[in-house]
């Protein structure tokens, strides 16, 4: 009689389950296109929580095409986001190196303290003199002289030639969000596509210093790619890590953990061997997840009654996605357009959003 055997649990594309090394993803590719027209690929916002919705199905291959759906939706709270400086990169035989940098004179993040330092500054000099605390600067903008913005920017143009990707340099403004406790802005790199390096950068160069919002990124009804960091459930055995089967009541030690490690010769236990460990708190990506609505509160209430749970209330501008997306409640999130796009989706058309309250009563 053959051996009894089944499919593993858990796939090992997602090991090591190890911790992420911090709350603020990082994305390290970005998709290409042929397109003429420039455009940013990258966004960020904080998940608020989760509602529902009613929308006309208009996919004419569903058996509910015509008729009402209900959806399970996120909402996604997106305040506009800073552009600070431009970066080319070129090709090198150890892959893409950066070529140069043109950072904005108008760089302010705001009151806190985090905004750039110049080489004339003694702001930091004149709070130690008066008995403040210095403002907190180090090491999140680069020192730099207030009048070198072209010169680096002529210097990276001349450099075009051998340039092969253009990317912005974007701050958060988290000051904005008032469910969130810290306000310290988030530095990050989305990327920039269409057009030839010469376009990109002309662009990138008026819009050094400005805002950009979620409405001049993404379009209703497409599909992008979201990432972030899922929720930490701690220290778990092997039974919830990776859903082994529990022994027999008749082991002589334990029932929640594998039967077998290895042979008793080597003393060796490979890798793939199913043991508990971190659960959660893992970098995960999302393919394709469909944007329902790109709105903003004074157009549109989005908030429910009593607010969002763990929350609270969404003042900026907002993304309603489709279906879940990962981490707790007023986790980071970033996305990117979508790196394996599928088929043009239906028009969108809700039709009701649910702002009753989430609170259980």
């Amino acid at each position: 009689m053959a051996d009894k055997s089944k499919p593993r649990r858990g796939s090992m594309g997602y090991s090591p389950r190890k911790r992420a090394v911090r709350q603020f993803p990082r994305i390290s590719s970005w998709p290409t296109n042929e397109s003429s027209e420039v455009k940013v690929q990258g966004f960020a916002g904080w998940k608020a929580g989760m509602t529902h919705i009613l929308m006309k199905d208009n996919n004419p291959n569903s058996t509910s095409a015509g008729q009402e759906i209900r959806k399970a939706v996120t909402v996604v709270e997106t305040p506009p986001m800073k552009v600070l400086a431009v970066r080319g990169y070129r090709n090198t035989p150890y892959g893409m190196q950066t070529a140069g940098e043109v950072w904005s004179n108008n760089s302010d993040l705001g009151p806190d303290g985090l905004m750039p330092r110049l080489a004339n500054d003694t702001r930091g000099k004149r709070d130690i003199d008066e008995g403040r605390k210095p403002a907190k600067r180090a090491g999140r903008i680069p020192l730099r002289n207030s009048d070198n913005m072209e010169k680096s920017f002529d210097a990276l143009k001349n450099e075009s030639n051998i340039l092969c990707e253009i990317r912005l340099i974007v701050a958060t403004q988290p000051a904005l969000v008032k469910s969130i406790p810290t306000k310290t802005p988030e530095i990050m790199e989305v990327g920039l596509v269409g057009g030839d390096i010469g376009d990109r950068l002309d662009w990138a160069k008026d819009r050094l210093g400005d805002f950009i919002g979620v409405e001049d990124v993404f379009e209703v009804g497409k599909d992008i790619d979201v990432v972030g960091v899922t929720k930490g459930k701690g220290w778990q055995g092997s039974i919830k890590r990776w859903g082994i089967k529990l022994l027999s009541h008749k082991n002589s030690k334990r029932r929640r953990q594998g039967g077998n490690m290895g042979d008793f010769g080597t003393a060796y236990v490979r890798k793939t061997i199913r043991q508990a460990g971190q659960v959660g708190y893992h970098k995960r990506t999302e393919l394709n997840k469909r944007i329902l609505r790109i709105s903003n509160p004074e157009e549109s209430e989005i908030t429910p009654a009593g607010g969002f749970l763990h929350y609270g209330e969404v003042n900026n501008p907002y993304v309603i996605f489709q279906g879940s997306l990962p981490g707790p409640a007023k986790r980071m999130l970033r996305f990117r357009d979508s790196i394996r796009p599928k088929s043009d989706q239906p028009e969108v058309e809700i039709t009701y959003l649910s702002t009753s309250s989430k609170q259980g009563v």
